[in-house]
């Protein structure tokens, strides 16, 4: 069986038992190869935009003789998914600005789905920000360390695009901003790896202060002290929040 890291592991544990997937920027295929080894769901697409990854996927996927059960297909995003074809859309591994894309492009084929799986590289409160404007409910997230990195990820279904925006307007400002900077359910959940990152984060911003106080007060730096001490006293709420009961 082919094995995964950490971060994939914890990805493909979100699928839903029984599904078709959508693995978006499949790269070497290792996580359908995975979830149809393990018998989890019972079909899969491979898409990926660029021909050289999706050559190794064809190749690791005819190694494990599994040609009939995981479809490949060059595709920008779902572009090459039709609505309907797959309930669970998987999108890991890229920039937050190029998942945006995609579920904007795709959103259609996308609405089809009954989850989506998602593990944005950059601009995750701006995805979470989406997400909710668009209807969408985050029901699970996890955060996973791995090789120094950390990986926040997502478990989505649809709901009311005024059920959802009605749950996030009875929020105060400052709490809905934890949210979608550093996930609901992971601060609700008090994730443990979300501690770990909440005080490196803090070390990192109290870091940067101390190197600016020692710099000569341009309006660009004054600028740049306000930035971080607006995320530094997020990050301190947020850990705050954590340790409620």
């Amino acid at each position: 069986m082919v094995k995964l890291s950490k971060r994939m592991m914890h990805l493909a544990d979100m699928v839903t038992q029984g599904a078709t997937v959508a693995d978006v920027g499949t790269d070497h295929g290792y996580i359908p190869i995975y979830l149809i080894q393990s018998e989890r769901i019972r079909h899969a697409f491979a898409l990926d935009i660029r021909e050289g990854p999706l050559l190794r996927a064809k190749e690791h996927i005819a190694a494990f003789g599994l040609d009939d059960y995981i479809t490949v297909r060059r595709s920008d995003g779902v572009a090459a998914l039709k609505a309907g074809e797959a309930d669970s859309i998987l999108i890991a591994g890229m920039g937050g600005d190029v998942m945006l894309h995609i579920l904007v492009e795709g959103e259609s084929v996308i609405a089809s789905a009954k989850e989506l799986i998602l593990q944005p590289q950059s601009k995750i409160g701006q995805v979470r920000k989406y997400l909710c404007n668009r209807g969408y409910q985050i029901d699970r997230e996890d955060m996973v360390l791995e090789e120094g990195k950390y990986y926040p990820m997502m478990h989505v279904v649809l709901w009311q695009k005024e059920d959802i925006r009605a749950k996030y307007a009875a929020y105060e400002a400052q709490e809905r901003e934890l949210f979608f900077r550093y996930g609901e359910r992971l601060l609700k959940e008090k994730n443990s790896v979300l501690q770990l990152y909440l005080r490196q984060q803090i070390g990192q911003y109290e870091a940067i202060l101390n190197s600016l106080a020692a710099k000569s007060q341009t309006e660009a730096l004054v600028l740049r002290r306000e930035e971080i001490l607006h995320k530094l006293a997020c990050a301190k709420r947020a850990a705050a929040y954590q340790k409620e009961e």
